[in-house]
This record gives C-alpha cells, sequence and structure tokens, in this order.
C-alpha cells in the first residue's frame, strides 16, 4: 500500500497518536507524518504510507495554512488557552478594525521568532517543554519564518466583562512557524497582553480540508479492504513543478539516478519533476556545486 493519505486530525490526538493508529489501521509499518500538530490542534495532517515516505521531507517543508483565534486581554505559559495565565493587561477600550489590520499586516514577510518554552525545540539535547515542566529556564534560538499573509476573517469581539478582545484570523506560513507566538507578537505590537485562543490548520502542502477522511472514515474503508482508494498520488506534492516526459532512452539515463550534463537537458533549470509513460520517476536539478551537472534530488 503506497500513497498519501491526507488524515484530519482530530483534537486530543497527537501526531505520533494518528501515526499509531494508521500503521494498526492499514497493518503496515511504513508509515509516517508530515508535520507535528499539538495535540490540542486539529486539521490537516498529510500521511505518508509505503514509498511515499520517501516525500515526508518535501510536505515538511511545505507552507501551511491555519485559521484560528487571538484574544487580547492576557497571556498564558504555553502562549495558547490551556496554559496557565502569567501576565494582563485588561482591555478598557477596544482596538478598531484599522489598527488591528494595520499592525497584522506588519507580519506579512520575514520575521523572528523565539520560540515558546512549551515546544518540541531541542536545547543542548533536551526538548523545551522538558524545561518547562522542570521549571528551569534556557536561553531559546531565535527563528526565521516567512508570513505570506495574514489576515483577519471575523469582527473583533469586545468582552466587557472579561476585558478581552477576540478576533478570528487566517495565516499563511513557511514551516517552522510558530503560530501561538505570532499571537503573542501581535498582542504585543499593540501594546497588550496576547494569547492564541483557537487553531485549525487548514491546508498543509498541496492539501486542504476538503481532501481529508477522519480515523474512524478510514477504519470502515479498511474494513471493506478499499483503504487505498483514498490514498493520493506521490506527484501531487510536485504538482507546481516544471514537468519532463521522457523517452524511453532518457528513461534508463534518469531512473538509475546518474549525474547528466546540463546542455543535454538545458530545460531543466530547477527542480523539475521527470515523468515515464504517466509515471513519476525523479525529481532534478542543476548540480549545486558542479557547474554544468544535473543531479537526481529525489528518486521515486
Amino acid at each position: 500500500m503506497d500513497g498519501i493519505l491526507p488524515l484530519w486530525k482530530e483534537k486530543g490526538m497527537t501526531s505520533f497518536d494518528c501515526v499509531y493508529k494508521v500503521r494498526k489501521l492499514l497493518k503496515t509499518k511504513k508509515v509516517g507524518h508530515s508535520g507535528t500538530l499539538d495535540p490540542e490542534v486539529d486539521g490537516v495532517l498529510p500521511i505518508c504510507i509505503g514509498k511515499a515516505t520517501k516525500v515526508v521531507e518535501n510536505l515538511h517543508e511545505a507552507n501551511k495554512v491555519y485559521q484560528g483565534e487571538i484574544t487580547l486581554g492576557f497571556s498564558t505559559e504555553t502562549e495558547d488557552a490551556h496554559g496557565e495565565i502569567v501576565a494582563s493587561s485588561p482591555i478598557e477600550y477596544p482596538f478598531s478594525i484599522p489598527e488591528i489590520d494595520e499592525k497584522m499586516q506588519s507580519f506579512i514577510g520575514e520575521i523572528t521568532q523565539i520560540p515558546p518554552m512549551y515546544s518540541a525545540v531541542k536545547v543542548n539535547g533536551k526538548r523545551l517543554y522538558e524545561y518547562a515542566r522542570a521549571g528551569e529556564e534556557v536561553e531559546r534560538p531565535i527563528r526565521k519564518a516567512m508570513i505570506y499573509d495574514f489576515r483577519r476573517i471575523s469582527e473583533p469581539v469586545y468582552n466587557e466583562e472579561s476585558k478581552t478582545q477576540s478576533w478570528k484570523f487566517e495565516v499563511s506560513c513557511s514551516k517552522g512557524t510558530y503560530v501561538r507566538t505570532l499571537s503573542v507578537d501581535l498582542g504585543r505590537a499593540l501594546g497588550v497582553e496576547a494569547h492564541m485562543s483557537q487553531l485549525t490548520r487548514v491546508k498543509s502542502g498541496p492539501f486542504q480540508t476538503d481532501d481529508c477522511i477522519t480515523l474512524e472514515d478510514l477504519n470502515r474503508l479498511a474494513q471493506k479492504d478499499k483503504a487505498q482508494e483514498v490514498l493520493k498520488p506521490v506527484d501531487l506534492v510536485f504538482k507546481d513543478y516544471p514537468r519532463m516526459d521522457l523517452t524511453q532512452d532518457e528513461f534508463i539515463r534518469f531512473k538509475n539516478g546518474a549525474l547528466l550534463l546540463q546542455s543535454e537537458f538545458p530545460q531543466i533549470e530547477s527542480p523539475t519533476a521527470c515523468y515515464y509513460e504517466g509515471q513519476l520517476v525523479s525529481i532534478y536539478a542543476p548540480h549545486p556545486i558542479k557547474k554544468g551537472l544535473l543531479k537526481p534530488i529525489k528518486m521515486l
């Protein structure tokens, strides 16, 4: 069984829980997920099965889209709604829509972030959440991330009783972006405490919400031996790459991953998906060091 399962991860499960359950349902060990989602975050989690595990790294690198909610008025130790409150700044006068939108727009482009203490980033061989649980402070590395779009998708709601203000947002971002931290930093830019009060991943690489099935759906299909029907082909991951269709003679050369002269295939100027008889064979690109040569960056 080979292919990519666009799974809808439900809240309360870790990404590894999903991998474990898929292994059991499909009775196969070669399974890997394509990007961790926190237990309290639901959404799109592509899972690679069989030969598709070769593209796990590509899906890790792919851009993601999230929808969530930001709440101004207090911050938490985990930067989301599930941690203890560590600081508060009651919102006496709600921010206007132009103020909010202007600050959100200011985050578009390359940003730097300090990962939250409750995250899986490793420092000196230990994950940050291990230090946090032990009550230890440690210097955290500064990370770069790219924000392609960050916008409000609902009217801001002011709660006079709790002195908080909340609204829904959508963000399109690169891998490694901490949306929790983005929410906290937006609050800081507005001059108040903030946290991310809800989050859902709605797109991961080429896969969107409508492509996904639940573990319950997969279980029903597996019992009828129909699980293969919902697996997506690996070449979807490379659908935006330039395509080259190989002749039989070219296929013989490309299938073995040989170094090739770029002068023979001048159309390969960037990573290119190479097909033979409708099947993806490899991804070739200009050699990063040896000028004039092409090398395979993925053999499929």
